[in-house]
């Protein structure tokens, strides 16, 4: 099979199974068959096409040319590679999840659930392998579109309203906002193509560049820095398995991987440092870390305290793209890894206190975690990672974050790490030891609660050791983080 072929089933697998999916609904064990078969499948075709990239191979796929010098064109390289390499390896491990979430928590549309998702990461493949700015926003925005069912699944009042600000805010800021900066760029540089060391350094006056470069970060809205970061709160009432998609696999990933790549590859580290472009809109990042992580600290929902968290990593992400540095953008690519499979983790975790305790209140899980250790354990060790202690996978993205601040002289932003991660501790790790060693507060045992299904025990067993083995081992993402950072 060609180079040209494993890209296009990357993107077309997902859409195939979605198709597969729908057609066997009446047949769940056969539709869920296929969702775990076009899982596999893709994730294989995404490991066949990182030992390619590797080797040294240029794979590049030309589909269309709506308009002249803007073709939808795909091609590999690292940063794209390693942020298809987390979607296509957690859809599997999601998969296995939602069929013991779905099931036991007795969730309706399920076929509906299963199609969509499929289309999403088909749309986070898409993005991923995006050749230039045009192809990127094109699959950005089909990627918001198919995750709006996704979020407004229960079809409650509260998951339309949810939906609806979800769906409007993403929406508002990449039209009203990136399009805008988008259509700038093209106007001044007559392409959109993606280039080692920007397009825009020879044709934008540095007094306006912190203007423009502040157009797409608030305008990549998937990235939530504040204010623009109320839609992932809202998406809450999603179904877990949905959470996992938007705060680890797929959505709010493309959000901080495209802010990465305009950084990379539309404005350069050069430029933006030269021009000054970062002085400012550094420090919403740096807000946003810290607020976002005192507003978690506040909310008893386990799923609300978790979306505030993911506020607040995401922005860690953000932060070491504006950096401009290679620490920087070397912490903030593995970061996009490393919280991947600590947050999903979590999730994982309030899913399954969810379908087996029917718990959403942190208040009300005193001496859950002795009737549920693997959960609870789970929840720690993932916990440990977001903190970034060792020997957990997390620690190395925070640590070439903090290089990132010490090169560029931000010791208040080091300030803001450090700050963070003694939050991180105040607002995480008191549910399991609120599990283990708390008791109910209605005096209730626990007696005739279980562990949650199989399934979802199997995934986060999964994603829990794939947090302490990225810290003995975090290749390939390393190796991909340090390509697109320029790391010899």
């Amino acid at each position: 099979m060609s180079d040209q072929w494993l890209l296009a089933l990357a993107m077309l697998l997902p859409v195939a199974g979605a198709l597969g999916i729908s057609l066997t609904g009446r047949w769940p064990n056969l539709r869920e068959s296929i969702t775990l078969v076009t899982a596999a499948a893709v994730g294989v075709v995404v490991i066949n096409l990182y030992l390619r990239l590797q080797q040294g191979a240029s794979i590049t796929l030309k589909i269309a040319e709506p308009l002249p010098g803007l073709p939808v064109y795909f091609e590999i390289e690292p940063l794209g590679m390693l942020f298809a390499l987390v979607a296509g390896l957690l859809w599997l491990v999601t998969s296995i999840y939602a069929i013991g979430y779905m099931r036991g928590h007795h969730e309706t549309n399920q076929t509906r659930f299963y199609a969509m998702f499929a289309i999403a990461i088909g749309s986070a493949m898409g993005t991923a392998f995006a050749g230039n700015l045009f192809t990127l926003f094109l699959f950005y925005e089909i990627l918001t579109i198919s995750t709006y069912p996704l979020v407004a699944h229960a079809g409650t009042p509260e998951a339309k309203r949810g939906a609806r600000t979800y769906l409007g805010i993403l929406l508002g800021t990449s039209i009203g906002l990136q399009l805008f900066a988008i259509l700038i760029t093209y106007s001044i540089t007559g392409t959109l193509d993606f280039r080692e060391g920007g397009i825009v350094k020879d044709h934008l006056d540095p007094a306006w560049a912190g203007l423009l470069y502040a157009l797409f970060i608030f305008g990549i809205g998937k990235a939530a820095v504040m204010p623009f970061h109320r839609w992932l709160p809202a998406a809450m009432v999603a179904p877990t398995p949905v959470s996992a998609l938007l705060h680890a696999v797929a959505v709010v990933k493309a959000g901080v991987f495209t802010v990465l790549k305009v950084t990379l590859y539309i404005f350069g580290t050069d430029f933006i440092t030269e021009s000054g472009a970062n002085d400012w809109i550094i420090w919403f990042a740096g807000a946003t870390i810290l607020l976002a992580s005192l507003v978690a600290m506040t909310k008893d929902n386990l799923k609300a305290r978790l979306a505030y968290s993911t506020v607040s990593q995401l922005s860690y992400i953000v932060l070491g793209a504006t950096l401009a540095t290679q620490s920087g953008i070397l912490g903030g690519s593995l970061h996009i890894a490393m919280h991947a499979f600590a947050k999903i983790t979590l999730f994982f975790a309030a899913g399954a206190i969810l379908v087996a305790a029917h718990k959403t209140e942190i208040s009300d899980m005193g001496g859950l975690g002795r009737a549920m250790p693997i959960t609870f354990g789970a929840f720690l060790i993932g916990s440990l990672s977001i903190i970034g202690l060792p020997p957990f996978g997390g620690m190395w993205s925070k640590w070439y974050l903090g290089m990132g601040t010490i090169a560029t002289g931000q010791w208040l932003l080091l300030g803001v790490l450090l700050i963070s991660s003694l939050l991180n501790i105040a607002y995480l790790l008191p549910i399991p030891i609120r599990g283990f060693f708390g008791k109910a507060a209605d005096g209730t045992t626990y007696s005739e609660i279980k562990e949650a299904p199989v399934s979802c025990l199997i995934a986060m067993i999964v994603t829990s050791l794939a947090c302490l083995v990225l810290f003995f081992y975090p290749d390939p993402f390393y190796a991909l983080a340090s390509q697109a950072a320029g790391v010899k």
